[in-house]
């Protein structure tokens, strides 16, 4: 059974009367008195039988799903452990749970010794657990009647495991909420296995549900008579106690006023309480079942400890936000009788303080009140959690500083013109600064951005702004210049600074390099030139080591569709003509890219074809080659299909390219099969890829974008994806992949539910780009913006310029105005770039039920005849009544609904 516990639908009194009972031991305190175990009739007491801990179980780890609600409750008292564990994947029998849940409403005061005749004499249970269960009967947590019919041939009443259902009745019956449940009881749960919860059980089954306190197993089924483990049974009550406004010993909540290495101080009752804290003090948050740490506790914030003789054994932040308010002012001067005076605004105002009350500088540093002067900007804080008020600090906004430190830098910003610094006290400084600043490293002048958080520096500052900052050892810093050489052993590195001369830098042993285009560049992928060398930025180390090399332009020439008159393979020499026949040479070496008709070009595979009259493209520095790529196709639009002179014509660039073809070219075009010449007009954009000699025209493929959704990811790249609910696959693997922000991605970083624009060389996937979907509501909606709600509950005005699409009821607008407010959308964009508005189909129907194997929903049939009553539901669907959000189990049969589909498959479902 999985319970979920809705802390936020009860009224504020109930939850802080549960939040303040949550824990009972401290780490150090005493230990409860120990617990008798009834061996002769083999019962476990794994939950009742020895002290609560001192420390953690050793079979609860850190980050055991349930370990907060478990140790909160042995801090309580409301469970035990046996022998250091508490073995969480057992089952639990039915005097433990009773046990436990007369711990949960805190009524073990009315137990009673003498409860052999109260009991039924088939309830057998163990000696220990008779005053428990002889007050569970008297307190109607468990019935009488139901017990005597219970079959006990097997196994002793008390030893019997406790079922889902059982466990159901026993919470909501200690939530004191039966009368909730029996009104309940004449409706169907919406489980496919209704028929196996008992008639008497289904009330309780459909309030817990209705509260989001249980929920189905697989197959949309509740599973009445399945087992509960103890681990689970700990979560039900730890989560339960926000329905009930029972109080625990040993608990305290309320406003953190202090906070010191080992200590908390709470304002408890308008008393101020003292708890040790330590390393083994375990911390979490209301919301999250994941351990939180100290720092997550914070000043004026509202926290439950639970802890005796003033040590805190659990600690739990209740609300984050701190209660104070503020007030801002011009500090006017300090009073007698610990007030001062402040003008706010034109009005002067006094405030008092106390020994308590922290003054603080701009830096967040400790001051004393004399340290304020007149006409400083302050901020007065003042608790708000009690009658008083009372000033908690006196932080000064804006002051005049004058001073000369040490210190070291800790964060440099200069969007905002400002530099923290840590001072030789410790204390951390901020100072605006502005171009007058000098900073210097043994009389070198440096740059702000050589400032680096880790450095060591000496600093004075005039009137709160900065003035001078020494650097008192080498920081890692950039230059920028022409690469002129790298060192025969690749240890060293020469170039020329912008506007200056020649330096030499020594390499660290492997050197970042980073060349746009290039992945895992090396050395050996630089151009290095006196004169047209690449363009780099160097980071140096303290130690004045290149560690970075980043190439941010280069000098290379161009010359495109040039002729091979002669290639030698043994001096790598290669003589062409340009489109004027003018000859160039040029030298090829193992660092020239090479680009030809194959996935992985070699040197030795292109000069097999580098022979007289080959078409080639190149990329050049003075006689060096840099790369070679073999024309054996052209990329263009389509200008001019000449049939009767057998010959082609593309606008590739601002060039005109006219390719002839003997025979008739293949046509490949995605998604069509059998295509020809015919099926290409003018304007088209193609790639036309040549014969073996690069003289006519062999294929011609059509360059298109299509948009999917990804269905899966499938084996070898492979993507399976649907349109218009066809699906079809292709391998994505050559292709250059994109995510929503133009990041490059992967192929496995591709999910199901992903929209992606394709573009195709024909058939083959050349491009993916991951397409940004947005499912809201419309609120507002103009010509030019549309403002929507999205499921997340945020809000955003969308400003929408150029082409739009609005596909609404079959029909495809271009106007925004055909959007309505309620209406639901997906907002894209569309492979011509526009904006689309896909408007989500409405029907309105009664639930009958979920199929949580199908994942899909059943409705009730408006006629005998009607067969559309069964709906897929999309894999993040949004249910909620208002602004609530529900789970799709919570439906119940007969509930009106809202359905919202699109491609018949449901996005959100509104419960009325």
């Amino acid at each position: 059974m999985t319970f979920k516990y809705n802390n936020t639908s009860h009224s504020k009194k109930v939850v802080s009367a549960v939040l303040a009972g949550m824990m009972a031991l401290s780490a150090g305190g005493a230990a409860m008195a120990a617990e008798s175990t009834e061996t002769g009739q083999g019962q476990t007491a794994a939950i009742t039988n020895t002290a609560a801990p001192t420390g953690l179980f050793s079979d609860i780890k850190v980050g055991y799903w349930a370990e907060k609600h478990v140790y909160k409750l042995a801090y309580q008292g409301i469970l035990l452990g046996n022998n250091g564990l508490f073995r969480p994947g057992d089952a639990v029998t039915q005097q433990e749970a009773v046990t436990m849940a007369i711990r949960f409403m805190n009524q073990e005061a009315q137990l009673k010794t003498d409860t052999a005749a109260a009991l039924p004499t088939n309830m057998e249970v163990g000696n220990y657990f008779k005053p428990y269960v002889a007050l569970a009967l008297q307190l109607g947590l468990i019935d009488k009647t139901e017990e005597s019919t219970v079959d006990v041939s097997k196994t002793s009443w008390g030893q019997k495991p406790a079922s889902r259902e059982w466990i159901t009745k026993l919470l909501i019956r200690s939530l004191d909420k039966e009368a909730e449940a029996k009104a309940q009881n004449n409706q169907s749960t919406g489980f496919a296995d209704n028929a196996s919860i008992s008639e008497s059980g289904k009330g309780y089954v459909n309030l817990a549900v209705s509260l989001d306190l249980a929920k189905g197993v697989e197959g949309n089924k509740f599973n009445p008579t399945g087992s509960v483990t103890r681990a689970q049974l700990a979560t039900f009550f730890s989560r339960g106690e926000s329905l009930t406004d029972t109080t625990y010993p040993n608990t305290s909540t309320g406003y953190v006023t202090g906070l010191k290495d080992g200590q908390i101080t709470l304002v408890v009752d308008g008393k101020a309480v003292n708890f040790a804290v330590n390393s083994s003090t375990p911390y979490f948050t209301k919301d999250s079942e994941t351990r939180a740490s100290a720092t997550d506790v914070k000043l004026y914030t509202k926290v439950m400890v639970v802890g005796s003789a003033g040590g805190a054994s659990y600690v739990e932040v209740v609300d984050a936000t701190p209660q104070v308010e503020s007030v801002e002012g011009t500090f006017a001067r300090s009073l007698s009788g610990n007030k001062i005076g402040i003008f706010v605004g034109e009005n002067y105002e006094t405030y008092s303080y106390d020994e308590a009350t922290a003054f603080i500088d701009q830096n967040g540093n400790a001051i004393k009140l004399s340290d304020i002067t007149a006409d400083s900007i302050i901020e007065v804080q003042r608790e708000t959690f009690s009658a008083d008020k009372k000033t908690v600090a006196i932080r000064v906004k804006s002051g005049i500083v004058n001073k000369s430190d040490n210190g070291v830098v800790a964060e440099v910003s200069t969007s905002g013109k400002t530099i923290k610094l840590v001072n030789a006290a410790g204390a951390t400084e901020q100072f605006a600064y502005n171009d007058n600043l000098l900073i210097t490293y043994q009389n070198r002048i440096m740059s702000v951005a050589d400032l680096k958080a880790g450095s060591a520096v000496k600093y004075t500052v005039k009137d709160s702004v900065l003035q001078t900052i020494t650097l008192s050892q080498g920081v890692e810093q950039s230059v920028r210049g022409t690469l002129v050489e790298i060192g025969g052993n690749q240890s060293t590195l020469t170039f020329k600074r912008e506007g200056g001369s020649l330096e030499a830098k020594l390499l660290i042993e492997k050197p970042e390099v980073i060349i746009n285009g290039i992945q895992d560049a090396t050395l050996n992928d630089l151009i290095t030139d006196a004169t047209n060398g690449d363009q780099v930025e160097l980071t140096l180390n303290s130690d004045d080591q290149v560690t970075r090399i980043q190439v941010i332009g280069r000098q290379m020439e161009p010359m495109n569709g040039v002729t091979v008159v002669s290639y030698n393979s043994k001096t790598k020499v290669l003589t062409v003509l340009d489109n004027n026949k003018k000859p160039f040479v040029f030298t090829l070496d193992e660092k020239t890219k090479l680009d030809y008709n194959t996935t992985k070009p070699t040197l030795a595979g292109l000069e097999s074809i580098l022979n007289d009259g080959r078409k080639l493209d190149l990329t050049y520095v003075g006689t060096r080659a840099l790369s070679v790529k073999v024309i054996y196709k052209y990329e263009g639009t389509i200008s001019n299909i000449d049939t009767s002179g057998r010959k082609i014509s593309l606008l590739s660039g601002n060039q005109t390219i006219t390719v002839p073809y003997t025979t008739l070219p293949t046509v490949e075009i995605y998604n069509k099969s059998g295509a020809s010449l015919g099926d290409l007009k003018i304007g088209d954009k193609v790639t036309v890829t040549l014969g073996a000699n690069q003289d006519v025209v062999q294929k011609v493929s059509l360059n298109t974008v299509a948009q999917f959704e990804v269905v899966a990811l499938e084996a070898n790249s492979r993507i399976r994806v649907k349109s218009d609910l066809l699906t079809s696959q292709f391998y994505v693997d050559q292709a250059v992949l994109t995510g929503e922000s133009g990041q490059t991605i992967t192929p496995s970083q591709l999910t199901a539910g992903n929209l992606i624009n394709v573009t195709f060389e024909g058939a083959t996937p050349k491009a993916v780009q991951v397409v940004k979907r947005t499912l809201a509501e419309v609120t507002a909606v103009d010509a030019s913006s549309v403002t929507l709600k999205q499921f997340n509950g945020q809000t955003e005005t969308v400003p929408v310029s150029g082409s739009v699409k609005v596909v609404k009821s079959g029909s495809t607008l271009t106007s925004l105005t055909s959007l309505t407010v309620g209406d639901r959308v997906e907002m894209t964009k569309d492979t011509d770039n526009s904006t689309r508005f896909r408007v989500l189909t409405v029907m309105s129907k009664q639930f009958w039920s979920y199929d949580g194997v199908g994942n899909q929903i059943l409705v009730k049939r408006e006629t005998t005849a009607d067969t559309n009553y069964r709906f897929a539901l999309g894999s993040s669907v949004f249910v909620h009544q208002g602004d609530n959000t529900l789970s799709v189990q919570s439906l119940r049969d007969n509930d009106n609904i809202v359905l919202y589909l699109l491609n018949n498959v449901i996005l959100e479902i509104q419960k009325q």
